[in-house]
C-alpha cells in the first residue's frame, strides 16, 4: 500500500503522524506534496523514508490511497490540477466535512470516500466518520476502515448527518476543552488552587469520564443520577449549569450548520452543483 497526502497542514500531518505512531503506516508507504513545498520537507527529515513530492501530481501517480487534506475552496483547482493522472482504481479520501461525495465524483473518475477525522487520533482514540462513495465496494471500504482502525473507532454514518456527527467528534475536543479551561481558570481565581494541578485533576477525571461512558456502560444521563446526590453539591451546581446554559448548545448547532451551510453553497457554485442534483444524495 503506498498513501498519498496531499496537504500536509494542521489535519494532514496530525493524520501522518498518527498512521505512523500506531504502526500502521511506515515512513517508507508514505508521499506527500503540499504548496509550501518546505513543510513536506520538514516531515521527510522528521520521517525518513517519507517521500517528499514536489508536486501533487507526483504524489498521486505514487500512491494508491490518496488523501485530500486541503481547504474547501481549494478542492476544485486541485481536484482539476490531479484529474488527468488518477485511474479508476485509485482511492481519494476527502477530510473536509462540507466537500460532498457527489462533487468530487462530478470530476474525478475514482472511488471516492469522505473520513472526518479527529485530533483524539493522536492518541489511539475517538471515532472517524466514513462516508462511502457509491464507486466503493465492500472491499474498498473495509481496506480504509482497517487502517482508520489502528487510530481510531470507524464509524459509516449518512452523509446527511456529516455535519452534527463531525460537531460531536472533530469539534467536540476544542468546545469541551474552552469548558474545561474556563471551569479552571475559575477555580484558580476563586480558591488559589495551581493551575498546574487543577489542570491535571481535571484532565484526570475528563479522562475517567469518558472511560464510564465508552467501557462503563453509563450514558451521561445515567452517570450524572450516580454522582448528583438529591439535595447535595453537585446537584445544586448541576441546577446552576441546566439554568445558565439553557439554549447554548441549541446556538452552538444553529452556528456550525450555518456555516456549514456556507461553505457548501460556494462549493456547489465552484463544482456546478445543482439543486436538483443536491436533491439527490
Amino acid at each position: 500500500m503506498k498513501v498519498g497526502f496531499i496537504g500536509t497542514g494542521s489535519m494532514g500531518s496530525l493524520l501522518i503522524n498518527a498512521f505512523l505512531a500506531s504502526g500502521a503506516l511506515d515512513a517508507r508507504q508514505i508521499v506527500a506534496s503540499n504548496r509550501t513545498h518546505a513543510k513536506v520537507l520538514k516531515l521527510s527529515s522528521i520521517y525518513p523514508g517519507l517521500k517528499a513530492a514536489e508536486t501533487n501530481q507526483e504524489t498521486v501517480m505514487k500512491a494508491n490511497f490518496i488523501f485530500l487534506c486541503v481547504k474547501p475552496h481549494e478542492f476544485k483547482e486541485v481536484a482539476q490540477d490531479i484529474k488527468p493522472f488518477i485511474k479508476p482504481e485509485h482511492i481519494l479520501i476527502s477530510i473536509t466535512s462540507p466537500v460532498q461525495i457527489r462533487h468530487l465524483e462530478s470530476v474525478l473518475p475514482c472511488k471516492i470516500t469522505k473520513i472526518i477525522p479527529s485530533i483524539t487520533h493522536l492518541r489511539g482514540s475517538g471515532a472517524s466518520l466514513c462516508i462511502h462513495g457509491n464507486r466503493m465496494k465492500d472491499e474498498d471500504k473495509k481496506r480504509v476502515e482497517q487502517l482508520f482502525s489502528y487510530i481510531s473507532r470507524p464509524v459509516q454514518v449518512e452523509e446527511t448527518f456529516t455535519r452534527i456527527s463531525s460537531d460531536l467528534t472533530s469539534c467536540g475536543p476544542a468546545f469541551i476543552a474552552f469548558f474545561l479551561e474556563q471551569w479552571i481558570q475559575a477555580a484558580v481565581q476563586h480558591t488559589g488552587i495551581d493551575h498546574e494541578e487543577a489542570t491535571c485533576l481535571a484532565s484526570e477525571m475528563l479522562l475517567g469520564t469518558g472511560k464510564l461512558l465508552t467501557e462503563g456502560a453509563m450514558t451521561p444521563s445515567q452517570l450524572q443520577k450516580r454522582v448528583a446526590v438529591p439535595g447535595g453539591i453537585t446537584a445544586k451546581a448541576l441546577n446552576l449549569l441546566d439554568s445558565n446554559l439553557a439554549g447554548v448548545f441549541d446556538q452552538l448547532i444553529q452556528v456550525t450548520h450555518a456555516k456549514y451551510e456556507e461553505d457548501l453553497e460556494q462549493l456547489d457554485a465552484e463544482f456546478g452543483a445543482g439543486e436538483i442534483n443536491r436533491q439527490q444524495y
